[in-house]
């Protein structure tokens, strides 16, 4: 019975900025799962990276072109899917951004923007799109990726934007999670600690300063893998979860407990 509900057989998920890092990680999940995946990215060379070893592990899976900060396109592709595929069960909100590291007093309009262009803009016309779609089905599920940003503020680099962009798109699950609940589509979301992608890059491989002081502030000590998200995005995918929503997971090694 309880095995069950993690299977995904005949479910058709979503899963943006799924070329690499969490996104690829989550796709591969809900696709061993029993799910077709839809690779959906800005940058045809990661859909296509993801789309082949995905295939090889005989996961049915196909590539979409997709910049979520267009709504036009998000709406058009949706669409598509839609009309390839039949219906849309699953959403993975993945793409984002993280350019961090800026101070509050130097950061520009236009790096402000980008954060909450990606983060925040491009999330929403994607759970308004895709959920719309879930919507007319009566059923859905959508898994936010949010951060342990937007609960704390991160030491020692600065990123007041990043934070911001993170504390929006939990409050955003929520909203949509109390809009949505009685009528068949649930709503979530994760909220990751650092996490071993080209994201993070900046700190883990560039600084050792501050890759320190993050492993310090970690009760486990040590940064996450990309798979450990993927297995809690899997979960709030599934029926598993069938009584959660509007639910802010964190993964974070314990980071918020000091």
């Amino acid at each position: 019975m309880y095995l069950e509900k993690l299977k995904l057989d005949g479910k058709i998920a979503v899963v943006t900025g799924a070329g690499q890092g969490i996104g690829a990680a989550c796709a591969r999940a809900l696709g061993e799962a029993g799910a077709k995946v839809i690779v959906a990215d800005f940058m045809p060379e990661r859909i296509d990276a993801t789309v082949a070893e995905l295939r090889k592990l005989k996961i049915d899976t196909h590539g979409a072109k997709l910049d979520v900060t267009k709504s036009k396109e998000v709406n058009a592709v949706c669409a598509d899917i839609v009309k390839n595929h039949g219906r849309v069960d699953i959403l993975v909100n993945n793409a984002g951004v993280a350019r961090s590291d800026v101070r509050a007093e130097d950061t520009s309009d236009d790096h402000w923007r980008h954060h909450m262009d990606v983060n925040v803009d491009g999330l929403f016309w994607c759970c308004r799109a895709f959920g719309g779609a879930m919507l007319k089905q009566g059923k859905g599920s959508i898994v936010n990726i949010g951060s342990m940003s937007g609960f704390i503020v991160n030491k020692p680099q600065p990123q007041s934007f990043y934070n911001a962009s993170k504390a929006a798109v939990h409050h955003l699950t929520r909203s949509l999670a109390a809009e949505w609940g009685a009528r068949g589509v649930r709503v979530n979301a994760v909220a990751p600690t650092y996490i071993e992608t080209p994201l993070t890059a900046f700190g883990i491989k560039e600084s050792p300063e501050m890759y320190k002081t993050w492993l310090e502030m970690t009760p486990m000590g040590r940064v996450g893998q990309p798979d450990e998200i993927a297995s809690v995005v899997h979960f709030l995918a599934s029926d598993a979860a069938s009584l959660m929503t509007g639910s802010i997971v964190l993964a974070d090694g314990g980071y918020c407990c000091w």
